[in-house]
């Protein structure tokens, strides 16, 4: 967006942050504080597809007061597939559910905010306002699981938008797709900022005495005031950490991810979040550098200069110095860690805490030799 690159060059000159700030607030971009409470990103962009933009100005006929606040609003979504396929060398599963699109939580950083263009919607407010249910992922995932010639490997479900954000209660998506992967004694890892997790320890916990499923839950920072600011709607850390304690007294494999990292925001924090998660039952962890693609950039960096003004400069030298002078490096192997020496400093004093702690000692590998399939079942059914 033009009004946040010219305020990132401002913030970097004379003017600094204090610039930077009020060239944003002229320009319009920003959303009034009282419609979006409870919210992190403070603009609402066009989506990168759209063949026009939308702007919000002052007529002088104090219009503002009359827009109503982002409420959530939640729409169904009726997809031919629930299971997604990928083929990226860095990541670790090349299969994965995504329950909702568009995520509750509202965390500024987020990765996945850009999918919201594809809906014709905003990756700002939309994304953190406006969601899709799957009601029928648990149906189409038992479809997809009886395809002749299906082959088991554990799915991830948390890596697009997460399966335990508030919505989750009343929808319940994500318990009945936990149902169906029982029944069929199908792997599964899970990744949320959720405490809502432990409702479904009851699942969980008999597929981990087979060793079909682990969790981790992702620990930003320990700090409340940060996390409120950042992640508005997620569990807060005491809860995140105490929702670690319950699953692993419930005998659930559990880890904990210390993601993304912010140089110059939360960095100083990754020995104390590694601490505290094994403290709490963790067993293994891992860590994620902060990434920009796209429009993420742009609704960061709104965020920071709102926030923590007096830090921007640090923060964006600092994240430009692991992603080769950029706000951010899509090369597989670097997109997750970055380079550099502050990359490599980052790096080191995770895994050296990570080892003082006993963490990563032994990963825990998910079962596929039980699952049932089509031909499991007509074994089954030949039986009686």
């Amino acid at each position: 967006m033009e009004p946040i690159a010219r305020a990132d060059v401002a913030a970097f000159r004379n003017g600094g942050s204090a610039m930077a700030n009020a060239m944003i607030e002229e320009s319009g971009i920003r959303i009034h504080d009282e419609r979006r409470r409870g919210r992190a990103a403070g603009i609402n962009p066009t989506g990168r597809f759209e063949p026009v933009t939308r702007h919000v100005f002052d007529d002088g006929w104090n219009s503002f007061e009359e827009l109503p606040p982002f409420k959530t609003e939640v729409q169904t979504e009726k997809p031919r597939t629930i299971i997604t396929r990928n083929t990226s060398p860095d990541i670790s599963f090349d299969r994965s559910i995504n329950p909702y699109r568009g995520c509750e939580h509202g965390c500024v950083y987020c990765f996945a905010r850009p999918t919201h263009s594809y809906m014709g919607m905003s990756p700002g407010l939309d994304f953190e306002s406006k969601l899709f249910a799957k009601p029928d992922a648990a149906k189409l995932l038992d479809k997809e699981l009886s395809k002749e010639g299906y082959q088991a490997r554990t799915i991830a479900i948390g890596t697009n938008t997460d399966p335990y954000q508030p919505i989750e209660k009343q929808w319940r998506i994500m318990r009945e797709i936990l149902e169906v992967l029982e029944a069929r004694s199908h792997p599964v890892g899970i990744v949320t900022k959720s405490a809502l997790v432990t409702r479904d320890i009851d699942i969980l916990s008999r597929m981990a005495e087979r060793g079909l499923a682990k969790v981790a839950l992702s620990v930003t920072t320990l700090d409340r005031m940060l996390a409120r600011t950042m992640e508005p709607r997620a569990s807060t850390p005491t809860k995140r950490l105490e929702a670690i304690r319950q699953l692993s007294d419930a005998g659930i494999p559990v880890g904990v991810m210390a993601a993304p990292i912010i140089p110059g925001l939360n960095d100083q924090e990754i020995e104390r979040i590694l601490d505290s998660a094994r403290a709490a039952g963790a067993r293994e962890a891992g860590y994620v550098i902060l990434r920009l693609p796209l429009e993420v950039s742009p609704i960061f960096k709104d965020w920071l200069l709102r926030h923590y003004p007096d830090r921007y400069r640090h923060v964006m030298s600092l994240i430009r110095s692991m992603r080769d002078g950029k706000d951010y490096d899509a090369e597989w192997g670097k997109r997750m860690k970055g380079t550099g020496p502050y990359a490599w400093q980052i790096g080191r004093r995770f895994e050296i805490t990570a080892r003082k702690l006993g963490l990563n000692v032994e990963r825990k590998q998910l079962r596929t030799d039980l699952f049932v399939g089509v031909e499991k079942k007509n074994e089954q059914l030949m039986l009686l």
